[in-house]
């Protein structure tokens, strides 16, 4: 009996202090030269964000810009085109994304991550490859499916992690902020404090890269910033409270009707 099942390459790298998994699927095979190549292209692409963006590495780009020994002109493009980024995402969400409020100077790691499994993600456009997810400790950008059918992920339950609260149809990227897994390390760039106004924060969208930034912003902002991103076209948004409510954007995409019990829905 012969079946119509999809090929699959899954490939795991190890870089800036995380684990991302590279997954493709396709309708025919998948190793080949021009497979090959891209996921060696994806790979570089995050050593280079790492050696460009590292916070750790005291030579690298951003953090001789920080002290002040370069200018952002004499640092690699891709620091401009990040900055630039940063930039936007601060101003749709209302401030609550800010590098440039991190102490020691701007720090843009919470859109870095999601700016390189983006470029990473564009590699993988080659000949072959049907879908694509690259998933960068849970933060994901994806493009296609599996035989004509959208990924569907799972969003943890922020009180029990090893358990979902929902299953998200994916359009393009997905990304979850909150301090149930890592503790207590987002500041809320208007006062300086670590703290959270709810316990779990997803935004979907084309870019991984904002939805990075966003998602970041909705878990300090909460409210003020899921009504920003009501407003926001293209992305859509769920948060999960601090005493377990829900709050989700008007298109937020749940693949079953189920997820939405006992919710409540934003304006």
């Amino acid at each position: 009996m012969t079946t119509n099942a999809p090929h699959t390459r899954h490939q795991r790298i190890e870089v800036m202090g995380t684990v991302v998994t590279v997954d493709l699927y396709g309708d025919g095979p998948l190793q080949t030269p021009e497979v090959d190549a891209a996921i060696t292209e994806a790979e570089a692409v995050w050593h280079r964000a790492d050696r460009t963006f590292s916070t750790w590495r005291a030579d690298s780009p951003i953090n001789r810009l920080r002290r002040g020994e370069i200018a952002l002109g004499e640092a690699p493009s891709e620091v401009a085109d990040v900055l630039d980024g940063c930039r936007l995402a601060k101003e749709v969400s209302g401030g609550w994304f800010d590098p440039w409020a991190m102490p020691g100077g701007v720090d843009p790691t919470g859109y870095v991550k999601g700016w390189a499994a983006a470029c990473a993600l564009e590699a993988l456009r080659v000949p072959g490859v049907t879908g694509a997810m690259v998933n960068a400790a849970g933060d994901i950008a994806s493009f296609g499916g599996v035989g004509g059918v959208a990924f569907r992920v799972g969003v943890v339950r922020p009180d029990a992690p090893e358990a979902l609260a929902c299953v998200v149809t994916l359009r393009g990227s997905i990304a979850t902020s909150g301090d149930y897994l890592r503790g207590s390390h987002l500041r809320n760039p208007f006062t300086g404090e670590a703290t959270t106004r709810v316990a779990s924060a997803s935004v979907t969208g084309p870019d991984l890269a904002l939805a990075d930034a966003l998602a970041t912003a909705l878990a300090v902002g909460g409210d003020e910033v899921l009504a920003r991103i009501e407003r926001l076209e293209d992305y859509e948004a769920l948060t999960i409270g601090l005493d377990g409510v829900r709050g989700w954007t008007t298109g937020f995409a749940f693949a079953e009707t189920h997820n939405r019990t006992g919710t409540r829905t934003t304006q």
